[in-house]
């Protein structure tokens, strides 16, 4: 515990981008605390919010305060993840108070924002309130006037909470050519258009995106709203993600609540293509709850509800774990519960070069163990992309 509050120590500055403190251990009163910098009358505190079930509570606290907080706060808790610039600190606390700390990044070195760190900042969000945008009005989200309709505000945040993912990874896509990016299971495409309107309009990229569904209706719709709004490299198309096969690049790949294994097929397919980024949040992940098949696992396994939440996350550690293996650094994120599901994971990979058979033979260690036969995992083996992947970095470094 000692060794944790020093490391955090040592971040909290005005740089610190934020904390949050999760996963109580026992039924706690606060279920998480998100920490942040704030310039009061021109000195540096820590902004502390403790959210309840149905609250939020602030208060602030010095940097020489935050210590006897920490460890006092800390031994209730899981979970830790500092952020700071590109830079992410993560730590798991066992019952014993010792932590597992994992690092990764550069620590930000720019000068701090007095915006970010003023006490009452406004939620800056990507689409502001008040600007009309054609598709969210024709959604139902926005007023002619461009007002957000109260009633559709968790939509507006969560369309906003995408285009921030997007907004994270854009220093990887090319602005000398034409991106293309591939929405399968698009569905009503309101975070297609969104993409579209972001990059497009406000960001000026060259980009084309496809968006692919099995519903002749929803294409037919879309379809006719893209040639409405002039958004003449937005085009969608009927079709599965197992079959289509109709272009050759593509930089990259997103799927929204695609059911099961689609998901792997769609991965699949960016891995195929070699896609810079993948964006998903994965739904109906069945096929592991099929397969669990493990005797010291019956404290989950004989019950229903845990046996479907402990595959579900199995699943999706196990897809980021695959893609890492395949050569993308992958992260898994707290997204905003979608229309028609509660899942909120989203899976966030970008391309960094080589894989590695270490990793994937660590993957496959974790699913002999629960007799787990992934689809992602039977793709990769069968299409051997990493040795694939080796043999061409091999190459390049002889050449």
């Amino acid at each position: 515990m000692n060794r944790l509050v020093e490391e955090i120590k040592q971040y909290l500055g005005e740089n610190l981008s934020g904390i949050t403190i999760s996963n109580p251990r026992k039924a706690e009163e606060i279920k998480k605390y998100n920490i942040r910098p704030v310039l009061l009358k021109g000195e540096l505190y820590f902004q502390i919010a403790g959210y309840t079930k149905t609250q939020v509570f602030h208060e602030n606290k010095k940097k020489e305060e935050m210590e006897s907080w920490l460890t006092s706060v800390l031994p209730a808790y899981k979970q830790v993840q500092l952020r700071s610039g590109s830079f992410e600190l993560n730590a798991l606390l066992n019952k014993k108070g010792v932590a597992t700390i994992k690092k990764k990044g550069a620590l930000s070195i720019a000068a701090p924002d007095p915006l970010r760190l003023s006490h009452n900042r406004e939620k800056r969000y990507i689409l502001k309130e008040g600007t009309v945008v054609p598709f969210l009005k024709e959604l139902g989200v926005m007023t002619a006037e461009g007002k957000i309709v109260r009633t559709r505000y968790d939509k507006f945040r969560q369309i906003n909470r995408f285009l921030e993912f997007i907004e994270d990874v854009l220093p990887y896509l090319p602005k000398d050519r034409e991106v293309t990016i591939l929405d399968f299971g698009c569905g009503k495409s309101y975070l297609t258009f969104a993409m579209y309107y972001y990059l497009k309009v406000l960001k000026d990229y060259p980009i084309r995106i496809i968006g692919l569904d099995l519903k002749k209706d929803v294409i037919r719709k879309c379809s006719k709203l893209a040639e409405s709004y002039g958004y003449d490299k937005l085009s969608f198309q009927e079709g599965s993600i197992e079959e289509f096969e109709g272009v050759d690049q593509v930089d990259m790949v997103v799927t929204l609540h695609a059911c099961d294994t689609a998901t792997d097929y769609a991965m699949e397919k960016a891995i195929r293509w070699g896609a810079k980024i993948i964006l998903s949040v994965p739904c109906c992940q069945h096929e592991l709850n099929g397969q669990l098949s493990n005797d010291n696992m019956a404290p989950i396994a004989d019950f229903g509800i845990l046996k479907e939440r402990f595959s579900a996350l199995a699943t999706d550690g196990i897809r980021a774990k695959l893609l890492d293996a395949v050569g993308y650094d992958a992260q898994i994120l707290e997204f905003i519960d979608m229309e028609h599901t509660p899942k909120n994971l989203l899976v966030r990979a970008v391309r960094r070069g080589s894989g590695s058979m270490e990793k994937l033979q660590a993957v496959k260690d974790f699913c002999q163990i629960y007799h787990f036969q992934p689809t992602l995992l039977r793709l990769i083996e069968e299409n051997q992309w990493i040795k694939e992947e080796s043999e061409t970095s091999h190459k390049e470094e002889q050449g």
